[in-house]
């Protein structure tokens, strides 16, 4: 059921928090008391706003040409003529076009209409559409109805306005046999309930800038935050796999350059990793065969003199290089011989006398 507040005609002279209203009680009962009192009653519910025909005009477009819907602005433009103000002051809200292909359209000062929102909006009133008292009455037949102390023209008739008295006396004459009229002076409940009831379809005038804004839901803001961790997570997820295949092509370009300092021999690459265990596996074998020379040198050769060895280095190319220290010249060139004849190919260098010994640099050469 629709929750309605009437703003009477009364207060169009000066809009203000004491602006009398009407509000309708579950059992169709009138309450007529201050908007800032109508207010508060309607706290937390959004109401349906009532206003009075005198704060409009009601005008109607030609026969529209085509089917489909017009811009509010070319309707707008279409009716200009039948305006008596600039369209840029005025709000023009559009309705459902009738059988006869035309639309109807209720236009308002804008200014004025904003002016009213904004005086709602202070009171606390949740505004959940405005349409106007005249507007109301079934479209199905011409009526004239008395309401409020006026006379609202409407329905089937190409018209919509509010009279007084007087100037319905004057008017009547020109109006048409086939008006149906009420009057709430003899049934004002059943013309309340027949007004707020009636079906149709009444001109919204919260339309263009005034449309209402749909109040978001507690769980669209969760979803909302939710789908924002989700892109962020994305996000970060996609930051770190770019960075660390930035990292893997950046490491693995240093390994290749690597890879070719230590070997060389190696200038074409197409599996970095497996090539690196054979040559790994490869020098395993080398060094283990280097250590197993120098062994033979040293239980063959070396032990079986009277030298003293003071250091043992070994480069790659070179093979291994001992400084020896002998108690003579002829004493070296016997460890020399002696390495021959065990088949290790022995080169000495550096020979000098210091006292009465003799040192000198034994060279086990690779290619023994």
């Amino acid at each position: 059921m629709k929750t309605w507040l009437y703003l009477t005609a009364e207060g169009l002279g000066a809009p203000s928090a004491n602006w009398p209203c009407c509000i309708w009680s579950p059992t169709g009962e009138r309450r007529c008391l201050p908007l800032h009192e109508a207010a508060r009653e309607l706290l937390g519910r959004e109401v349906v706003v009532l206003l009075p025909m005198e704060l409009c005009s009601w005008v109607r477009s030609d026969p529209w040409p085509s089917r489909r819907p017009p811009r509010p602005q070319a309707l707008a433009f279409a009716i200009e003529e039948q305006l008596s103000e600039n369209l840029e002051v005025l709000h023009i809200a559009v309705g459902a076009r009738d059988r006869q292909h035309r639309y109807p359209l209720l236009v308002t000062q804008r200014d004025r209409f904003r002016a009213l929102l904004a005086l709602l909006d202070e009171q606390g009133v949740a505004v959940r559409a405005v349409h106007v008292d005249a507007d109301l009455l079934a479209g199905d037949q011409a009526f004239g109805v008395r309401w409020f102390g006026r006379w609202l023209l409407g329905g089937a008739l190409a018209a919509r306005v509010a009279l007084s008295g007087p100037a319905l006396t004057v008017l009547k004459p020109s109006l048409g046999e086939d008006i149906h009229w009420l009057d709430e002076a003899r049934d004002r409940p059943g013309i309340d309930e027949w007004l707020l009831s009636a079906g149709g379809h009444p001109v919204d005038l919260l339309q263009g800038e005034f449309r209402r804004r749909r109040q978001r839901l507690p769980w669209r803001g969760a979803m909302a935050a939710a789908l924002g961790v989700l892109v962020l997570s994305w996000v970060f997820s996609e930051a770190r796999v770019r960075f660390l295949e930035g990292e893997t092509r950046r490491l693995y370009s240093q390994s290749e350059q690597r890879f070719r300092a230590l070997y060389p021999g190696q200038s074409r690459i197409v599996d970095l990793a497996a090539q690196f265990q054979a040559m790994q596996g490869r020098g395993g074998q080398d060094q283990d065969t280097q250590v197993a020379r120098l062994v033979h040198l040293v239980e063959r050769v070396v032990g079986a003199s009277h030298v003293e060895v003071q250091r043992i280095d070994f480069r790659a190319g070179e093979g291994w290089k001992l400084q020896l220290t002998a108690n003579s010249f002829v004493e070296l060139e016997q460890l020399r011989e002696r390495g021959q004849q065990n088949g290790l190919p022995l080169i000495l260098g550096s020979a000098s006398k210091q006292g009465n010994r003799v040192q000198a640099i034994l060279t086990l050469e690779n290619g023994g």
